[in-house]
């Protein structure tokens, strides 16, 4: 894919923020790129579980969506991704700020993807981390 044509695809991914699931949750994309999708978070109490605290579910889905976006703009529009797993770590409870997460890649296929996703609270304190395995659809 010709760098103007990703150009093109990468402004119709972010084009895109703001609705979906990851609209509905408050993503917003700061970084889309190839190599690394960076998204913020604003937490507050629609994501909270009757605790007071995210919902572990918000962080896998936080990661599902930035690694599909990162895998889709790296194979760069020559097909689809899916999720086939989803392993995600819940590591300290947030309860206010903003999340910010990271998507990087591990491995990058013919027919499958792994990426990285940590997701950090405001204080840069990681709070879970992702591991997103994602077919390539030919």
């Amino acid at each position: 894919m010709s760098e103007a044509a990703r150009s093109e695809f990468i402004d119709m991914i972010r084009s895109h923020s703001g609705t979906g699931f990851g609209g509905g949750i408050g993503m917003e994309y700061t970084e889309v790129t190839p190599d690394k999708v960076v998204v913020t978070v604003t937490v507050g109490p629609h994501l909270h579980q009757p605790y007071g605290i995210v919902h572990g579910g918000v962080y896998c889905a936080i990661a599902e969506e930035v690694a599909s976006i990162a895998g889709a703009v790296w194979l760069g529009g020559e097909g689809k991704v899916v999720g086939v797993n989803n392993s995600t770590d819940f590591l300290r409870a947030v309860t206010e700020g903003t999340l910010t997460a990271t998507g990087t890649p591990v491995h990058r296929g013919r027919s499958q993807q792994l990426w990285r996703v940590e997701i950090e609270d405001d204080r840069g304190r990681t709070a879970a981390v992702g591991q997103v395995r994602l077919a390539n659809l030919q």
